[in-house]
């Protein structure tokens, strides 16, 4: 695997400086677009989700998810992380964007960060439980007495799940990917390297699953503006790249 962290020459610095990206890329205009804007609504569901989680904080039993589904059940998946399915696609844009402006510079980095990506995300996608606990709630709220009981051990498996296996793979993982596409960023010239920098900053943070008792929540809120500040920059320049590129 080819380094990611290596002396950009001159001119690649100066492009990185410039709206264009360097020729060849043209072809991949609509694909670079999607990737930008697609960070750039990142950063927008990460403001959203923040708001959701200090607003409506989960509840803590399945009795209390029971009930918040009972009463409202798009908040409910809300808050068993509706938002964080449609963001982890949107990032996934993201990284596939990248992919195509690192591959030549660095292929076997951005290769594997996007093969670790897809692995991740469907370990996630695995991991979410919302609709399942959704469909248990229905189920608890017209339930006699013994059935709910049994619908109760339902729901704790279904939240142990929801943080469970799956969602530290998935965790850990994205954290791996974002050092490797934030080390390839940062080298290659054609962004700044503050934006690197953010990116590197926000994946030591997510080294740390969040479901880590004590300090997982801390390196998990750690992550957040590193992870914002790095989307926003990145995404920022591939849509205005493309849009040069176009011109």
């Amino acid at each position: 695997m080819q380094p990611i962290v290596t002396d950009s020459p001159a001119p690649e610095r100066m492009r990185g400086r410039s709206r264009a990206f360097p020729g060849g890329f043209s072809r991949w205009r609509g694909l670079l677009l999607v990737a930008g804007w697609s960070a750039l609504a990142s950063v927008v569901l990460t403001f959203v989700q923040v708001w959701i989680y200090l607003t409506w904080p989960p509840p803590e039993t399945v009795v209390g998810f029971y009930t918040l589904f009972a009463e409202n059940p798009l908040l409910g998946l809300l808050t068993l992380d509706l938002l964080y399915i449609v963001n982890n696609l949107l990032v996934l844009l993201f990284y596939l964007g990248l992919f195509v402006i690192l591959r030549d510079r660095y292929p076997s980095t951005v290769r594997v960060g996007l093969l670790l990506a897809t692995v991740g995300m469907a370990a996630y996608m695995a991991s979410n439980t919302g609709f399942e606990m959704l469909s248990l709630a229905g189920a608890f709220e017209v339930a006699d007495v013994t059935q709910r009981v049994a619908l109760l051990g339902a729901g704790e498996t279904m939240l142990a799940v929801f943080k469970g296996t799956a969602f530290d793979i998935y965790y850990v993982l994205n954290g791996i990917v974002l050092f490797l596409f934030a080390g390839a960023v940062y080298a290659s010239g054609r962004f700044s390297r503050a934006s690197g920098v953010w990116g590197l900053i926000a994946a030591a943070f997510m080294l740390i699953p969040s479901t880590v008792e004590g300090i997982g929540r801390y390196f998990a809120l750690g992550s957040l503006v590193p992870w914002v500040a790095f989307a926003a920059l990145v995404g920022w320049r591939l849509v205005r790249g493309a849009t040069r590129d176009s011109s």
